[in-house]
C-alpha cells in the first residue's frame, strides 16, 4: 500500500520520548486559521512556484516498505535514546489504511510509536488506528463547538468522543494545546478546558504550543489566505501566565 508523505524529520526531540523520526502525512480535514504547515492541508501532491528559487513538489508517494526502509536508518538512535517514530502531519488519520499498515510493520520490529493527531475521525477509524500506538499526542483547540467550527471548520464533538475512548482504554495521552491569542487563551476557556480534563482523571501532561508567525511566507507562496494577519505572537509573560494556570490545576506542563 502507498501513501503521500510531505516530510520526514529526523532527530526530533519534542514529539514523544527519546530521539524520534517524525513522519509527516499529507492532508488534513481541518482548516485551522493558525496552521503552521499549510502545505500539508491538501491531500494530493502539489507543484508550487517559488519564484527565483524555482518550483517545489510538496508530497511524495511512498509505499509502506519504502517508508519502513527510511525509518530503519535511525534504529540505532532509537535504541540508544528510548525513542521511536511519531506520525504527524497534516492529519495521519486521513490516510488511515496506510497509517495502520505502516504502524503494524513498525510494531512488528518493536518500535515505539506515537500519533500526533487532531483526532477528527470516525470512532471506527480512530480506534483501529490507535490500537498499535504507545502514545497519543492529542490536540485540544477549543471547548466551545461553535468557536471550534469557526476557527477550524469542523465540530469538536467527534474529537472529545475519541479522547474519551482513549481514557476508557488506558492509552497514554499527552494533550497538545495551541495557545492562540484572542481565541483560547482567556481564563474562562482555560477553566472550562482544565475542568474537563480533570474530570477524565487520567490526563497528566499538557504541551503548550504558543502561536507563532513562522508560516506567514508559506501562505503567500501557496496562494492561501492568511487569516492570522495582524495577530501578534503571545509575549513571554502571556505564555508564562497560561503555563502557571495549568500548573496550578495540577498538570505537568511543557512549552513547545
Amino acid at each position: 500500500m502507498s501513501g503521500i508523505i510531505f516530510d520526514i524529520k529526523r532527530f526530533a526531540i519534542h514529539d514523544g520520548p527519546g530521539i524520534r523520526t517524525s513522519i509527516f502525512f499529507k492532508g488534513c480535514p481541518l482548516s485551522c486559521w493558525w496552521c503552521h504547515n499549510p502545505e500539508s492541508c491538501a491531500l494530493g501532491i502539489q507543484h508550487v512556484d517559488f519564484d527565483f528559487k524555482g518550483s517545489r513538489i510538496i508530497g511524495k508517494k511512498m509505499s509502506s516498505k519504502e517508508l519502513l526502509k527510511e525509518i530503519e536508518k535511525d534504529r540505532d538512535f532509537f535504541e540508544e535514546s528510548g525513542g521511536g517514530v511519531t506520525f504527524t502531519g497534516g492529519e495521519p488519520l486521513l490516510q488511515s489504511d496506510f497509517l495502520q499498515e505502516v504502524a503494524a510493520l513498525l510494531k512488528g520490529a518493536d518500535y515505539h510509536l506515537a500519533l500526533d493527531t487532531t483526532a477528527y475521525a470516525s470512532p471506527q477509524v480512530f480506534s483501529k488506528s490507535v490500537e498499535l500506538m504507545d502514545l497519543v499526542l492529542f490536540d485540544i483547540k477549543h471547548m466551545n463547538e461553535a468557536k471550534h467550527f469557526e476557527y477550524t471548520g469542523v465540530s469538536n464533538k467527534p474529537i472529545f468522543k475519541n479522547l474519551e475512548y482513549l481514557i476508557e482504554n488506558d492509552k497514554p495521552i499527552h494533550i497538545r494545546f495551541p495557545m492562540i491569542p484572542g481565541f483560547n487563551d482567556d481564563v474562562i476557556h482555560l477553566k472550562l478546558m482544565t475542568d474537563y480534563l480533570k474530570s477524565l482523571k487520567k490526563i497528566e501532561r499538557i504541551h503548550l504550543l504558543p502561536y507563532h508567525k513562522i508560516a506567514a511566507g508559506k501562505y503567500e507562496k501557496l496562494g492561501i489566505e492568511n487569516k492570522m494577519n495582524g495577530i501578534e505572537e503571545p509575549s513571554e509573560n502571556m505564555i508564562q501566565e497560561v503555563k502557571n494556570y495549568f500548573l496550578s490545576r495540577g498538570f505537568d506542563v511543557r512549552i513547545g
